[in-house]
């Protein structure tokens, strides 16, 4: 499946040819008309956890390399050392992540339309986290037929 074209210099991302984009954002590619690329992520033996400012930092970064526009972020710890749950809402959907430390895991969601490209927020999540496995699966959310 083609990517679209990411240029880390000038934080941009085109479409490529056989991707359209409609006028409602949804996307067009391979035969198939849909909403938005929707990545579930289970990050296992995952670092990093516990700090929501540094969970905060990690999807806003992950969802600038995807080229979406953040509209807000918002992230709640669940006593000190404890889990965080948070989103990143983004004008293309949003990131989430729920965060167990005392499991090393986080359960992460990459939901974007447009020319977003969602896979692009993975090498940034694996980076911050530092999983030692990601068990990652991938649907095409409101699949016109």
């Amino acid at each position: 499946m083609p990517k679209d074209v990411f240029d880390e210099h000038t934080a941009a991302v085109t479409t490529p040819a056989d991707v359209r984009v409609g006028p409602d954002y949804f996307i067009e590619k391979d035969g198939f008309r849909y909403a938005g690329g929707h990545l579930l992520l289970d990050l296992w033996g995952a670092r990093n956890l516990t700090d929501p400012a540094q969970v905060e930092t990690a999807l806003c970064d992950a969802a600038r390399a995807a080229g979406a526009t953040i509209l807000h972020a918002h992230m709640h710890q669940f006593g000190e050392g404890g889990g965080v749950s948070g989103v990143v809402v983004l004008a293309e959907s949003h990131i989430s992540i729920h965060t167990w430390p005392e499991r090393d895991f986080a359960a992460v969601d990459v939901f974007m339309c447009g020319a977003c490209d969602p896979h692009r927020a993975v090498p940034v999540l694996r980076a911050a986290f530092a999983p030692a496995t990601i068990d990652l699966s991938e649907h095409r959310r409101g699949t016109v037929t």
